[in-house]
């Protein structure tokens, strides 16, 4: 059979991979994607055939992948948190009608970060990247407001890196159009990874925070609040 798995593999412990992904990865004659992810489990997987591009490297990964799939090899696309939200492979799968693909879920950062801080998603949320690789600046702007006037529990992936250094203060600068400067919000770092923590503060704070490619962003709603040190957005509107 030529298939194709795509595999989510969760914030990065071995221990926070789903059952289903650690089953595909096992059944997979290649494992392929992002060098860096594929790092994170080349000593796991000793006797796999492996295949990396690098970051700017995706429909070129994607290709690679159908393409050993379309001979006859199971092959695993591997990614971070949810392979739910790696299009590139489907967009390009029509291009090889024989290959069957499967996604196969995992845990976002925005869960697994939620966890570690509480429940600040517990209500309607939005998730908004803050690379514009491949996203105008502006779009990313109108949905930054668009969310804040809309009341949504915010959390925000890629917030920053040596050449967006200054993005997330820019992103807290538009959000403050609309919130107010005490809003609850949190920042998560190497989520399920060695030296992980959590730490919750303003969104005043959030603008001077120095955050990374590693860090997760959580912006609370105007009924989010500190419980017993961690960061809950009630379930609904109703006064207790």
């Amino acid at each position: 059979m030529k298939k194709l798995l795509v595999v989510g593999l969760g914030p990065g412990s071995p221990e926070r991979m789903t059952i289903e992904a650690a089953h595909a990865l096992e059944s997979a004659d290649i494992l392929c994607g992002y060098t860096g992810y594929i790092d994170l489990i080349r000593d796991r997987y000793p006797g796999k055939e492996l295949l990396s591009t690098p970051m700017k490297g995706e429909l070129e990964r994607c290709r690679l992948a159908l393409e050993q799939a379309d001979k006859g090899r199971t092959v695993a696309m591997v990614c971070s948190g949810d392979a739910g939200v790696y299009g590139p492979v489907l967009e390009l799968a029509p291009q090889f009608p024989q290959v069957e693909v499967e996604v196969i879920a995992g845990v976002s950062a925005a869960m697994s970060g939620g966890a570690l801080l509480g429940a600040p998603l517990g209500h309607d949320f939005a998730i908004i990247s803050l690379s514009d690789l491949l996203t105008p600046w502006e779009l990313i702007e109108r949905r930054l407001r668009t969310a804040a006037q809309g009341d949504f529990a915010i959390c925000l992936y890629n917030p920053a890196s040596r050449k967006r250094a200054d993005y997330l203060a820019r992103a807290c600068d538009i959000l403050l159009d609309t919130l107010p400067p005490e809003r609850l919000c949190a920042v998560t770092r190497n989520i399920g990874r060695e030296g992980e923590q959590g730490r919750l503060m303003t969104l005043r704070e959030l603008r001077e925070f120095s955050a990374d490619m590693f860090t997760t962003v959580f912006i609370g709603n105007s009924q989010t609040r500190k419980v017993a040190g961690r960061m809950v957005t009630p379930r609904g509107y109703r006064k207790s």
